[in-house]
């Protein structure tokens, strides 16, 4: 486990700055989903994930739930969603920036992801897959 203070001033560089996430072979994250208690590099769902040991929670979106769902659309719908936030991050260098609030109630890193100048959020709401974030949760089971 992380010292708590390097993970809290891990979570102040985080808030402070956008990170980058270089593009190249040998720096590129190779992200698959999230198996088990240890999370690194992976994905959770369509709007939380794990870069380098931090979890952040995509900022402008509101993806179905995969662990919890309501209904089996929303469930369904998680993971097309989970696979496409995967596919996304695994395709190429991305910039994390955080556009109000640093962190959620959870803890969680509140991050807007872009590549170049397309937020990958609104990709997803672009498929459909998500909806962009207004401050609260949509019902996803009286969409299908």
């Amino acid at each position: 486990m992380k010292n708590p203070i390097i993970r809290i001033l891990s979570l102040a560089v985080l808030a402070v700055a956008p990170l980058s996430v270089h593009a190249g072979p040998a720096d590129t994250p190779r992200f698959a989903d999230c198996i088990g208690n240890h999370r690194v590099t992976c994905v959770v769902d369509g709007d939380t994930f794990w870069l380098d040991g931090t979890k952040i929670r995509i900022a402008d979106i509101n993806a179905p739930e995969t662990s919890h769902p309501s209904c089996p659309y929303e469930a369904q719908l998680g993971a097309q969603a989970t696979r496409r936030l995967t596919e996304l991050l695994n395709a190429g260098a991305f910039t994390l920036t955080t556009e109000g609030r640093a962190t959620d109630r959870y803890g969680r890193a509140l991050r807007v992801v872009m590549r170049g100048r397309q937020s990958l959020g609104r990709a997803l709401v672009d498929a459909g897959l998500a909806e962009a974030w207004t401050g609260h949760r949509r019902n996803w089971c009286g969409a299908g």
